[in-house]
């Protein structure tokens, strides 16, 4: 065997994917809330694009338009991106326009299906990349804010603790609950085993965490709570302690004169250690990290028409009408521009047509495949869950004539809202299993809906095993295995016939 070092001339082709496919890719996957947040930054980044309640006119006749000279397309795909795959470079692709962009990348996704497909495994370089990416597109996104945790675990810096301390501290803070309590005895906490000086140490971070910000956590319950709020200098300290361990009922019901009477305190005195104590707050950390739910705004609307079919629409009425300003490309037009601002126009233009294009590509793609999969799932939205029919993303990219990946990318974060209610577009995905007479196959939804049922209305005496119930579908005209009954217990949470029997 010999390794010789030589030369050669090969002639190739191959498959060409530029930043602005990748970039409309991107844009498909995006949410109603995510596109409009997408939409501001490129107002901002790009000048030539501005709001307008009606299409740009440039819009519409870009189809006949020529090359007069007038606007010439800018082609930014000369920068390439990141070239880390070997097996995927992005070069630049002269004279391509939106449209054929999106046909060649969807080509791209057909001539590499083996390394596309619905549930890739990434490795942890691939996400990181994929997270960088995408900063620019979320960067006007409001922040969720910090937890709790990592709000007390901030302040932590302003001790110096021994490691042992400092892990006893943060174990604590790790098993608050929501409202910022720590409902456990330190004996319990620590288990059985548990030795003396574990307890000290114990109890010496509890002491520090109910010391950190805010006032109130750490506390056991209610009463701990409130209790640790009182401002020893406050004029109404004693009394404060009296309402919080005494008349916290009487307070709630507004028995202010019959406190007064019992504890022969003055009425306004009364009244004055209320208003204070209306100002403590019972759950110290309820007001931080993902507390509050965001509000969910459905991408798509279903509706049944007159007719009984059901008609699909984008809840995009708030989405910026956007249009190239007239103004810019005057300037290109002007005799006195020079050559650098002229080409400087162009450049945005392109971008601009670019956004355009996109934005409206990914418009139709999503109804051709809203439209496709609520087709397919009508019996769903007149009777229910039960009604579900098996559905693939397969079926959908055959029918409407593109590959599978494009498919799942436009059904990705997608929410819908429905007769049937508001759930995530891919719930209408469904596996199948064939039925005894081998003609349509049952939905798995279907047949976990049926094992509910039959769990629920047997005797709990006497349960049905997994091979009983499999009869029991078998008659009803579905065939499953054992196994797969057993596997849809796990994950429904149910116990199998011995944890589910009644022994009384």
């Amino acid at each position: 065997m010999r390794f010789i070092l030589s030369q050669e001339l090969k002639q190739e082709q191959r498959q060409i994917l530029t930043q602005r496919m990748i970039q409309s890719m991107e844009l498909l996957q995006l949410t109603f809330q995510q596109l409009e947040q997408r939409i501001d930054q490129e107002l901002e980044q790009n000048p030539v694009l501005e709001l307008g309640s009606e299409p740009s006119s440039d819009t519409d006749e870009r189809s006949t338009e020529t090359d007069s000279g007038i606007i010439d397309r800018f082609d930014e795909d000369s920068q390439q991106i990141d070239e880390r795959e070997p097996e995927i470079r992005f070069e630049t692709l002269e004279d391509a326009n939106a449209t054929e962009e999106f046909s060649i990348a969807d080509e791209f996704a057909q001539n590499y299906a083996d390394t596309i497909d619905e549930a890739p495994i990434r490795s942890q370089n691939w996400l990181e990349n994929q997270d960088t990416l995408r900063a620019d597109i979320f960067a006007n996104v409001e922040s969720p804010g910090k937890t709790l945790q990592e709000h007390l675990e901030q302040q932590l810096n302003w001790y110096t603790l021994s490691e042992p301390l400092r892990e006893m501290v943060l174990l604590i803070i790790n098993n608050l609950d929501s409202a910022g309590y720590f409902p456990y005895e330190l004996g319990e906490f620590l288990g059985e085993n548990h030795t003396a000086d574990e307890l000290a140490l114990a109890q010496e971070a509890l002491a520090l965490v109910k010391g950190l910000e805010p006032t109130g956590v750490g506390g056991k319950n209610l009463e701990e709570c409130l209790l640790m709020q009182i401002d020893p200098e406050s004029h109404y300290a004693d009394l404060l302690r009296i309402l919080i361990t005494a008349c916290l009922e009487d307070i709630s019901n507004k028995r202010l004169q019959v406190i007064a009477k019992k504890y022969n305190y003055p009425l306004e005195v009364v009244q004055g250690a209320v208003a204070e104590l209306r100002h403590f707050s019972p759950r110290p950390g309820s007001g931080f990290g993902a507390m509050a739910a965001a509000a969910l705004v459905p991408d798509i609307i279903i509706e049944k028409t007159e007719s009984g079919t059901y008609t699909v629409r984008l809840e995009d009425g708030r989405t910026p009408q956007l249009r190239i300003s007239k103004y810019y490309k005057s300037l290109i037009e002007k005799h006195g521009t020079d050559q650098e601002t002229r080409a400087y126009i162009r450049k945005k233009v392109g971008a601009a047509r670019w956004l355009l294009d996109a934005i409206g590509q990914r418009r139709d793609t999503l109804l051709r495949v809203s439209q496709a999969m609520v087709d397919h799932q009508v019996e769903f939205f007149d009777k229910g869950q039960h009604a579900l029919k098996p559905l693939k993303m397969q079926q959908i990219a055959d029918q409407v004539g593109m590959h599978v990946t494009t498919v799942s990318r436009a059904c990705d974060e997608k929410w819908v809202a429905s007769p049937q209610g508001v759930f995530p577009l891919r719930r209408l995905f469904v596996g199948g299993i064939a039925s005894v007479d081998n003609e349509d196959a049952v939905a798995s939804d279907v047949v976990r809906l049926k094992l509910q049922a039959i769990i629920d209305n047997e005797d709990k005496k006497n349960p049905f095993s997994d091979d009983a119930i499999v009869k029991m579908l078998e008659a009803d005209g579905t065939q499953v295995a054992r196994r797969t009954i057993a596997k849809y217990r796990q994950l429904m949470d149910i116990p199998d016939s011995r944890s589910r029997r009644h022994w009384d």
